[in-house]
């Protein structure tokens, strides 16, 4: 039997657990315009390496319960952030290992994903797995994205202020320190 032929940016996710489906390839990151969006000036999306990525269909029948459908998702990707410590573009590499359970719609989705620990989503005819992969890549981005360690020595922004000026004008509070000083006994 010939097998059949599936589309990775329009995935009939049911059909592709119950062939038990793999599919696997790379994408140029500019093909992910919201990660390329985190890119440093100095690195843009086309120099970075391409997203590597796999995908395999499972639906399994568990006894006394309706078919579960599958999909395990692994994918690979460098990205270049600027750190936020000393403003230096630096390529931060990023993994994503996920199984996702689907179900029949987004009503069933959002109640098992209350109640299990399982990412659960609504079937779909046509997944586009290239936007499904690019929000899981997004989710493992950094908050603050930094070096491990800086390359060079960070400047401290004290060191580079001028001096305070010296005012001819006295403080605000000074002539309520003076007479709370004067009602006290010595």
């Amino acid at each position: 039997m010939k097998q059949r032929q599936f589309d990775p940016l329009k995935l009939d996710v049911e059909a592709f657990a119950r062939d038990a489906g793999e599919l696997q390839g790379e994408w140029s990151m500019v093909e992910l315009p919201r990660l390329a969006e985190s890119a440093s000036e100095e690195s843009p999306a086309a120099s970075w390496p391409p997203l590597r990525w796999s995908v395999r269909g499972e639906r399994l029948s568990p006894r006394a319960a309706e078919p579960q459908t599958w999909l395990h998702l692994e994918a690979e990707a460098t990205v270049t952030l600027v750190c936020q410590r000393c403003l230096q573009p630096y390529a931060q590499h990023l993994a994503v290992q996920r199984s996702l359970r689907f179900v029949r719609d987004e009503d069933m989705a959002a109640q098992l994903d209350a109640d299990s620990d399982e990412d659960v989503l609504a079937m779909s005819r046509s997944l586009d797995l290239r936007e499904l992969i690019e929000d899981e890549l997004l989710l493992e981005l950094p908050l603050v994205p930094r070096h491990e360690e800086c390359p060079e020595p960070l400047v401290h922004a004290d060191h580079d202020l001028p001096e305070p000026a010296q005012d001819e004008k006295p403080h605000p509070f000074a002539a309520l320190a003076a007479l709370k000083g004067k009602g006290r006994p010595q």
